[in-house]
Formats: structure tokens, sequence, C-alpha cells
């Protein structure tokens, strides 16, 4: 499909489906609280970086400030996101709790790094109002 793109993107194939899933994923710390520094930003991508490979997921982009991270994520369409996503802050949190412990102890008194809230976009291929648009347009079988 090109949906009016000068260049058609390129589609991944498994088993009976066709698909190309990208995902921009944001996780803000506990209390928005600007903890994490260049150092653990890059334990982060690391970490995420793994982990995406564990799930058979592609970290593609992952930066981010004192008070959050940006992570873009292509997955597999059996990819169960919620799962991916608890495990990425779960896992992330226990470690660089425990590699930044005395810096993260001055932010926070209990064991926390992320707060419980995400945000998950999808991202890529044509614009809504293309996809719409192409839709509408099909010709009906009479």
């Amino acid at each position: 499909m090109v949906f009016g793109h000068e260049k058609r993107q390129e589609l991944k194939a498994k088993e009976h489906c066709v698909y190309r899933l990208h995902y921009h994923l944001i996780f803000v710390t506990k209390y928005r609280r600007p903890c994490l520094d260049q150092a653990m930003l890059a334990a982060f991508q690391a970490i995420a970086d793994r982990l995406c490979v564990q799930w058979r997921c592609q970290l593609l982009e992952c930066n981010g400030e004192p008070d959050h991270v940006h992570l873009l994520v292509e997955t597999e369409p059996t990819t169960p996101l919620t799962k991916l996503i608890n495990n990425l802050k779960t896992v992330s949190s226990r470690l660089l709790r425990r590699d930044y412990d005395a810096h993260l102890a001055r932010h926070y008194r209990k064991p926390v790094l992320w707060s419980p809230s995400y945000c998950l976009i999808s991202c890529g291929g044509a614009p809504l109002e293309i996809i719409k648009h192409y839709i509408q347009n099909q010709a009906g079988a009479d």
C-alpha cells in the first residue's frame, strides 16, 4: 500500500500477515522528579535495547530528560504491548535503582522510579485522513 507517499512503505511478513508496527512510548518518573542523569539515561537505553531483543522487538530510538524517557519501538503483531511495557518499566526500575541507589535516594525514600502511568502512541505509515480517504474510495463489491 502506498497511500500517496512517494516511497513505498516497507512491510514485514509473518506467517499469514503483513505488518509494520511502531510505537512511541513515554515513561515519566514518579512525581515527575528530575532524577535521571546522562549516565542513567544511557543505562536505561542499554536495558531497554536488551529487553526489546528478548521480546523480539527493536528499539529504534531512545532518549530522555531528567523526568521522563521516550522510546520508539518496532514490534511484531503478536507482541503483548502491556506486558512488554510492564517488563520494560519493572526491569529498568529494578536495575537502575540497584546501580544508582545513592543518587536516587536523594529523590525517593521508597524504592520507586517510574510513575505507574505511561503514554503509548502508535506511529508510522500514512496520516489518518489519507487512510480514511483511501478506505472511503474503495469500490464496493456488488
